[in-house]
Order: C-alpha cells, then sequence, then structure tokens
C-alpha cells in the first residue's frame, strides 16, 4: 500500500475537480428532478473529496493549483449528454467512476477510508437510478438526517450495510457494472465495428487509388469493400456469436442435469471450489450445504465459478449482427465520400484528410472505454490507419505497374 504523498494528492484533487465539473453538468442538463437531485447529490460529496484532498496539499506544504478545465474524457461524456440526455451517457460515466474507484485502489489513509465510504453511496445511488426507484441516495428509502444528509461525508448505516450485506445476483451484476461496461457495452461494439470499417476501407481504397487513378473504379471499389465488409463481419458476429452462445446453453444445460442427478456430488464440488479458494473444510462445507438450499442460487454459483461463465452475458447474436453491420458501414463509408462529390486530386486528398480526422476521432471514442490519454489514443489511431493505407497505396501501385 503506498502512502499519500504530494504528487498523489494533486492526482487525487484532479480527479475529484473533474467528477465535479461532470455531475454539476448533468444535474445541469437532466430534465427529471429525481435524477438531476442524484446528480447534484454526488457532486456535492465529490466537492467535499477536492477539499479533502486540497487540505492534504497544504498540510503536505505544498500549494494547492487552481481549477482547471475537465480532461477531454469529461468534456466528451458532458457533450454526448447534451446531444443525446444523461441516460445515454450512463455506461460512460459508471465506467469513469470504476477508474476512480481504482485509482485509490492500493493508496492507504483515513482521507481514502472516507471517500471509499462515499464512492460505495453512489454506486447505491446509479443502481437505484438504473433500477428507477424513487429512493435516490438513500438505499434504505427514508429522508436523510444528521451525518446522513448528503454532502456531510458519512454515509447512513442503512446504505453501508445494504453495500457490505450479500446480495442477488442481480444486484451484484448492477454495482458491478462500474467494471463491465468497457467490456461488454454496446458502445464498445460500435466504436470498434467503427474503426474497423474505417481502416479497412480506407486501405483499401487507397490500394486501388495505387493501382489506377479511374475515381469511377476506385468508387465502386469502396462502395464494394464497404457493403462486402458490413455484410461479412454481420455474418460472422453473428455464427461466432450464435455458436457460443448454443455452447454455454449445452454446459449450463449439462450441468443443471447433473445437480438433478447427483445433488450431493455437486455440492461437494463446489465445497472443494471454496476449500482451493482458501476456505477449511469446516468453513466451505456449510457455505456450499447453505448455497444448495436453493437449487437455482447454487446453479448460478457452479456455472460461474467451475464453468467459468457468466449467464447473465451470454450476448445477443442478432443485436450484435446488426450493431456490426452498422457500425462498420459508417466507418467504411468515410474515405468513399469525396468521391461521390469530386474526383481526381481533390478526391484523393480529401479523402486522406477526412480518414485521419475520422481515426482520430475513434481513437478519442476508444480513449473513454480504456481511459488512457485521448491524444494518445488518437494518435496510435491516425499511426496504425495511416501505415494500413500507406502500405496498401504502394502495393496498390506496385500492382498497377506490373499489370500495366
Amino acid at each position: 500500500m503506498a502512502a499519500i504523498d504530494v504528487q498523489q494528492s494533486l492526482e487525487n484533487l484532479k480527479l475529484e475537480r473533474d467528477a465535479i465539473v461532470l455531475y454539476d453538468a448533468l444535474a445541469g442538463i437532466e430534465k427529471d428532478d429525481r435524477r438531476a437531485t442524484a446528480f447534484r447529490t454526488i457532486a456535492g460529496n465529490e466537492r467535499r473529496h477536492a477539499e479533502v484532498w486540497a487540505s492534504k496539499l497544504r498540510e503536505l506544504g505544498a500549494t494547492v493549483p487552481p481549477v482547471g478545465g475537465a480532461r477531454l474524457r469529461v468534456r466528451t461524456i458532458i457533450v454526448l449528454a447534451r446531444v443525446f440526455g444523461t441516460r445515454s451517457v450512463s455506461d460512460l460515466v459508471q465506467a469513469l467512476e470504476g477508474d476512480e474507484e481504482d485509482a485509490y485502489t492500493g493508496q492507504t489513509s483515513p482521507e481514502v477510508e472516507a471517500i471509499a465510504a462515499d464512492e460505495r453511496e453512489h454506486a447505491e445511488i446509479w443502481r437505484r437510478l438504473e433500477g428507477n426507484s424513487d429512493a435516490i441516495g438513500r438505499p434504505d428509502g427514508a429522508e436523510p438526517s444528521g451525518n446522513d444528509k448528503p454532502g456531510s461525508g458519512t454515509p447512513s448505516a442503512a446504505a453501508l450495510r445494504e453495500v457490505r450485506a450479500p446480495r442477488g445476483k442481480g444486484e451484484v451484476g448492477r454495482n458491478e457494472r462500474f467494471h463491465r461496461t468497457a467490456q461488454s457495452g454496446t458502445l464498445r461494439a460500435v466504436i470498434f465495428g467503427v474503426s474497423d470499417g474505417l481502416v479497412s476501407n480506407t486501405s483499401l481504397v487507397m490500394g486501388i487509388t495505387g493501382a489506377s487513378p479511374d475515381p469511377h473504379f476506385i468508387l465502386l471499389a469502396g462502395i464494394a469493400g464497404l457493403l462486402a465488409g458490413s455484410f461479412s463481419m454481420a455474418a460472422g458476429e453473428y455464427i461466432s456469436m450464435q455458436s457460443q452462445r448454443e455452447l454455454y446453453e449445452r454446459q449450463i444445460a449439462l450441468e443443471r442435469a447433473e445437480m438433478e442427478v447427483m445433488p450431493d456430488e455437486e455440492q461437494a464440488e463446489l465445497a472443494a471450489i471454496y476449500r482451493a479458494k482458501g476456505f477449511t473444510e469446516d468453513e466451505a462445507a456449510p457455505v456450499a450445504a447453505r448455497l444448495f438450499r436453493d437449487r437455482e442460487a447454487a446453479l448460478d454459483t457452479l456455472i460461474r465459478e467451475e464453468l467459468g461463465l457468466d449467464p447473465d452475458q451470454l450476448g445477443s447474436p442478432w443485436g450484435a449482427a446488426f450493431g456490426s453491420l452498422v457500425s462498420f458501414a459508417v466507418g467504411a463509408a468515410v474515405p468513399v465520400l469525396p468521391y461521390l462529390v469530386t474526383a481526381g486530386a481533390a478526391a484523393f486528398v480529401s479523402s486522406i484528410a477526412l480518414s485521419l480526422v475520422a481515426m482520430f476521432v475513434v481513437g478519442i471514442g476508444i480513449s473513454l472505454l480504456t481511459g488512457r490519454s485521448a491524444l494518445f489514443s488518437g494518435a496510435r489511431q491516425v499511426g496504425i490507419g495511416a501505415l494500413a493505407a500507406t502500405v496498401t497505396f504502394f502495393v496498390g501501385r506496385l500492382i498497377g505497374v506490373a499489370t500495366a
């Protein structure tokens, strides 16, 4: 565990100031009073956190920096929220919360412990928002009082009890979206689908341009690449997802059948899993026995622990196929668009410029998922796409010369 120093305090202060900007903006954008109140509650907590780190810097003899602009990632989320509404950025905001939680992991101080309690309260607020509950920020549904008021720094005893108490798998799943959203969210599929279409069709258009300057031929090839790539991606995604789903469903069905035929052996297997995780025999056996009082809970646990599957995350083959088709087509259309309105050198230069700009934007989108610097992600995407397009252009040039 690392002690808190000046540099770490500065980084923590920046995190909290960014969160203040984000939640203040969300509260101002949101038309639903219930959700706006929730965002203001979280913003109040983040203000207190920021003051904690400002005080820590003063204790360490450092200068507290003036409030600056938020990170590009935060500003992008705010723009998306203004255009599409706060519900559309729910996954992105929760992923950002997860990054903040991860940033505090490994730090040790009374300040971090107090902030961690507030972060658990934020998780509860988001869980209630997603569930459309009227009790926003109050897991017990009661009105705040005393030290339980938002912004007081101490979550209610009921809130902490509910955070620590065992929950059903659905409730746990909702809280764990902080960590799962980047891996299974729709936004991830869309961004990477656009990236694939953009890079592959830009490379194709550049390769054809290198082989032949005929704008009609280039346009035809670009449209063919868009259609072929889109339908190929959709078909591949559907077959892959459907095959995977069928495999998982068969494994789950076999596990269910084993529980029906030999429940004692399956209970012993579950106890053995817990022993392998460090439980003693006297601890593992009662836990397994308690779970097997509810066969569905026991089956869910065995699926996750023995098979390593998440039955709630099997995915939709049709949804994946449609998402891949549309997102790939959007990306693949970018390098073709200039050839619809012009030709020659103007179309060639415009196609390159438009594609590079689009690649940088896609890189920024990827940074929303990965948490990396937007500049780094954008530059990396441009570099990879430019390299692929350059190679195919010169390969096309060699083929064109050889054919001529």
